[in-house]
């Protein structure tokens, strides 16, 4: 049987950490920056866990991580 592929899309958007959790990155920092406070892009800057209802979902379209 072939081995199953990787969804490309959900490898580059997440990674597994050695425990377990699976790292995303934060969204609404791509445009309309003009108008976000400072304090509010300071803190979506970095990276964050992929919530408990979501980590099915990513785990199937990473088969082999």
């Amino acid at each position: 049987m072939p081995k199953m592929k990787s969804k490309k899309s959900a490898a580059k958007r997440f990674k597994i950490r050695p425990g377990g959790s699976i790292k995303r990155s934060q969204a609404y920092m791509r445009h309309i920056l003009t108008k976000k406070t400072t304090k509010r892009k300071r803190h979506l800057r970095g990276n964050t866990e992929v919530h408990d209802s979501n980590k099915p979902a990513v785990r199937s379209m990473l088969p082999y991580n």
